[in-house]
């Protein structure tokens, strides 16, 4: 029996590697293009995170969450965020039974293997909040009792930059609790005319769910396998030196790009790219993390952690040119 101090082969890699096969597959049966969603949101699985994801409406955010959730066999729950919902409509709450003479439970839609919250920056602070203990320890307490959420759990929240009326700001607190922040980008023209194809066929009607390719004790082989993932102490001394880094940024960048830093990014940044490169990496059919995969993360890792001043935005700097300058600073290894 193996666990997570056994270094990994290649015939220890042979079952994750036909389990990622089978859900890509799958997944790539209902989703056309958007390959670099794709592999976040697999990141996102395997590492046991949360991913935000911002757009403006229209680009199959919801259907890429239900097909994830259909092709791993997982429950999927979608709750559309608006300044009214309540904590309890997320995550549960206790009702008077009057044929009990007692109050029961009933829980909320956050009780799912991937729940997609929908416009999250249209739901309250308050609401907002209520998903902090769901995101970080992994459970609702309701009514002074915990009640521990379904595993694995992933929290996809999507959100429209463009629409400013009407929506809060996520709390850095909030922010930070996100493994991954992925910017979702229009299609190529050939993948749309692929869109409309698929639409004629019937191949994206929304009754039209993909096969399962894989089970829930896949996706936690699947983790079991990334936690194994050698990540040497080289790297581990690259992830902490970027972190520092972006707290520090005026030996490394100069005063007049350093002001454009707020706040830098605290040590769940560092933690993030930890787990999330070895996801990558086994993606990549590797046992081993590579510099490489560290820097293929930086912006999905940092853009939501690196905070701006208003300066930088009147300036038109944006968070990811700041993060490739980080990057250039500190020597790789």
């Amino acid at each position: 029996m193996t666990d997570a101090t056994t270094p990994l082969d290649d015939a220890g890699l042979a079952p994750a590697r036909d389990i990622i096969d089978r859900i890509s597959t799958a997944y790539a049966a209902k989703m056309v293009g958007q390959d670099r969603l794709r592999t976040s949101l697999l990141i996102a699985l395997i590492a046991g995170g949360h991913i935000l994801l911002e757009s403006v409406p229209g680009l199959a955010k919801t259907t890429a969450a239900a097909t994830l959730a259909d092709t791993v066999q997982g429950s999927f729950r979608r709750i559309q965020c608006t300044p009214d919902l309540m904590p309890s409509d997320i995550t549960g709450t206790q009702v008077y039974d009057a044929t009990t003479g007692a109050f029961r439970t009933v829980l909320g839609p956050v009780h799912a293997n991937v729940v997609l919250l929908d416009e999250i920056n249209r739901s309250s602070a308050k609401t907002q909040s209520a998903m902090l203990e769901s995101m970080q320890e992994r459970q609702t307490t309701i009514g002074g009792e915990a009640h521990r959420l379904p595993r694995p759990f992933l929290v996809i929240a999507t959100q429209n930059p463009i629409e400013q009326e009407g929506t809060y700001e996520l709390p850095e607190a909030q922010l930070d609790r996100f493994l991954l922040k992925e910017i979702v980008t229009y299609p190529s023209p050939q993948e749309e005319a692929e869109v409309l194809t698929r639409i004629d066929s019937g191949a994206l009607d929304p009754d039209h769910h993909v096969e399962a390719a894989a089970s829930l004790a896949d996706v936690e082989l699947l983790q079991r396998t990334a936690a194994r993932i050698h990540v040497s102490e080289a790297i581990r001394n690259y992830i902490v030196g970027l972190a520092y880094v972006t707290r520090n940024p005026e030996p490394y960048l100069g005063g007049d790009r350093a002001r454009y830093i707020k706040y830098g990014a605290s040590p769940r940044a560092s933690i993030g790219f930890l787990q999330a490169s070895r996801a990558l990496a086994l993606l990549k059919g590797r046992a081993h993390v590579l510099p490489e995969d560290v820097r293929d993360l930086r912006h999905v890792v940092l853009r939501h952690r690196v905070l701006l001043t208003f300066e930088a935005e009147a300036d038109g700097v944006r968070s990811e040119d700041l993060i490739d300058e980080i990057f250039g600073a500190v020597a790789t290894p």
